[in-house]
């Protein structure tokens, strides 16, 4: 409506009648239409006028109150309704970004269906849920908190938390997350995180305020734009002062362009270009599971020149497992070490046990544990062990035929654990904590970048050399406490410059916060590890690090083109204005045209990035193996 009447008194102006009626009902209507699109704009530039502070809004008041001054009062009304105009797109365009995580917020549904008491099911609040409360969540339906599974077995989607497009099969045991959608059966659920405390409202804290926070090169523009706008606003006022004087310019002429130097020299666009783009990385970063603690994350991450590994829980997946087994002198001893090795708290055991759930069950007698060697018992009506090969040899139940298997798993780095009768060895299990599917298709992108991978671990060297080479990673450092992780990270940042560390323990905090950037592990990651990060990836997809320094070198790309195009419009336009050559209607179109082009350039980050080469480099290197 505002536009219209700007067009209509632009119309009076110039077809109809110069007479004090006619132009006082022109004046009346551009009045008016400044009123309707702009009178907020106007009140608030006045009121930073009388503050001292000169930004888009008071460049605005100034521009329109001399366009009415010098009866220019048709482009004064078209210059607020064009201003006003394109102020819509842009915050429209802006909220588009921050809605991205703010949607986040409407995944965790409101109602909860409780046990009570009594075993029945009530509806009630989800803030009114305590810790401990078993929870009911029907097929189709989103995970109301944070908790683990009592009962049943299901699909689940967890794209919202972790980024990962195929849903997970759940079952007794494990984890769910907030927001997190039920895809196929009924679960019962033990709360383990109350309403506040969930992951999905960590990730929302991070998110807000990673945004809230600025990135550095946010801070420069923020300091440029303090400096530039009061030097413009001094140029102007030379032009509108000094022109008539010095080169004999007509003062109305004068005063015009100097309006017109005022309304396109602000920098909106330029202050704008850069925390639309790191609102938009970031929020880039979230949807893929990658939660970044702030834009000067976002903007080192282009930098990073090495990335330590820590090996268990992060280049492995910290759950040993059964991955050899071989027999001696005969069959039928398998059910038999899985029956003694299902009575053990060992860890070694229980993923011997783990292999055989459809294992037969034997009567075991007499069942006992030795401490730092094994078990044993009577199955059958004859003895057996279990246990390591330090106590075979114990035994006397050594042979050249076993030792050398076992020195070959050894070197393997695995652990060897051996099941013998009275007479001999029967059987050996080799248990080992396997590497991460993505571990080496992470380290070939991360080489792919120019950068370098270091294993830093706690781990005896044997068991090091061997994760490291199945990861492809070439420098191993093993053996290490806490305090020589921290060494190893500044040996490391003197040897390659910026230096990322990723790890899941309490042990790797301090490198953690050592290192120039930290990646938790967010899943399998312990709360202080998580706190201490910069970087939480949520899914315990390794590549996600790669994704980081690529969507960083984006950003970045994006920030230089944005504050170039904003600084390029506006020196053409100034140099038109200067020529005489700019009217105010073009000086609102190279602010506001600027302003959207690095909107839309910006959001640009919310685009899925195209396919990674390291990807490529991966499948040549897996096919050749």
């Amino acid at each position: 409506m505002a536009l219209a009447g700007a067009a209509g008194a632009e119309l009076l102006h110039l077809l109809g009648p110069q007479t004090p009626g006619w132009n006082a009902g022109g004046m009346a209507l551009a009045a008016a239409s400044i009123a309707l699109a702009g009178l907020g704009v106007y009140r608030s530039g006045i009121a930073a006028l009388l503050r001292g502070q000169l930004g888009i809004s008071a460049l605005m008041a100034v521009a329109v109150t001399g366009a009415f001054a010098i009866g220019q009062w048709p482009e004064a009304a078209m210059v607020m309704a064009l201003y006003a105009l394109a102020e819509r797109i842009e915050e429209g365009a802006v909220a588009r970004a921050r809605n991205a995580i703010g949607s986040l917020l409407a995944l965790s549904p409101e109602r909860a269906e409780l046990r009570r008491a009594d075993g029945s099911w009530q509806s009630v609040p989800v803030a009114e849920v305590a810790l401990g409360s078993t929870l009911r969540i029907r097929p189709g339906g989103r995970v109301p908190l944070d908790g683990t599974v009592l009962r049943g077995a299901s699909a689940v989607d967890e794209s919202s938390i972790t980024g990962e497009s195929l849903a997970t099969d759940k079952g007794v045991g494990d984890a769910l997350y907030a927001g997190t959608l039920n895809a196929q059966a009924e679960l019962e659920m033990r709360v383990t995180a109350a309403s506040g405390a969930t992951t999905l409202d960590r990730i929302i804290r991070t998110v807000e305020e990673a945004q809230a926070a600025r990135a550095p090169v946010q801070r420069l523009v923020d300091r440029f734009a303090a400096v530039y706008t009061p030097a413009v606003f001094t140029l102007a006022v030379l032009v509108a002062l000094g022109a008539p004087l010095l080169f004999g310019w007509p003062w109305l002429d004068a005063l015009y362009r100097a309006l017109v130097l005022l309304v396109i020299a602000c920098p909106c666009a330029l202050v704008l270009s850069t925390p639309i783009t790191v609102v938009s990385g970031l929020a880039a970063a979230a949807r893929r599971g990658i939660l970044i603690k702030g834009g000067a994350w976002l903007e080192l991450a282009r930098g990073i020149r090495a990335v330590a590994f820590d090996k268990t829980g992060t280049i492995t997946t910290g759950r040993p497992v059964l991955v050899a087994e071989a027999e001696f002198g005969g069959g039928g001893a398998r059910p038999v070490a899985l029956a003694l090795a299902g009575r053990s708290d060992h860890p070694v055991s229980q993923a011997i046990a783990q292999a055989g759930a459809a294992a037969p069950v034997l009567d075991v007698q007499g069942f006992s544990a030795l401490a730092g060697r094994g078990v044993q018992a009577r199955i059958g009506g004859q003895a057996w062990q279990l246990g390591n090969w330090r106590w075979m040899r114990e035994l006397g139940l050594e042979s050249a035929e076993v030792a050398r298997v076992v020195a070959a798993h050894e070197a393997e780095g695995r652990s060897v654990t051996l099941l013998a009768d009275s007479e001999q060895v029967r059987a050996l299990f080799a248990v080992a904590d396997t590497l991460r599917p993505q571990a080496a298709h992470a380290v070939a992108e991360l080489r792919a970048l120019g950068i370098v991978p270091v294993m830093l671990t706690g781990d005896h060297a044997g068991v090091a050399q061997a994760a490291a080479r199945a990861a492809g990673i070439e420098e191993v450092h093993a053996d290490l406490l806490p305090g020589d992780k921290l060494d190893a990270i500044a040996g490391m940042q003197a040897r390659f410059g910026r230096t990322a560390m990723a790890g899941d323990g309490i042990n790797d905090a301090p490198a953690l916060a050592r290192a120039d950037i930290g990646f938790a592990m967010g899943a399998a990651g312990t709360d202080v590890a998580m706190e201490t990060a910069d970087v939480v990836i949520m899914n315990d997809d390794l590549r996600r690090v790669a994704d980081t320094v690529r969507l960083s070198r984006r950003t970045h790309a994006v920030l230089v083109q944005n504050i170039a195009l904003s600084l390029g419009i506006k020196l053409a336009f100034l140099a038109l204005a200067l020529a005489g050559s700019a009217t105010l209607w073009m000086a609102v179109f190279a602010d506001m045209g600027a302003s959207l082009l690095v909107v839309a350039n910006g959001l640009r980050m919310l685009r899925p990035a195209p396919p990674p080469r390291g990807a490529e480099i991966w499948a040549k290197n897996a096919s050749s193996a």
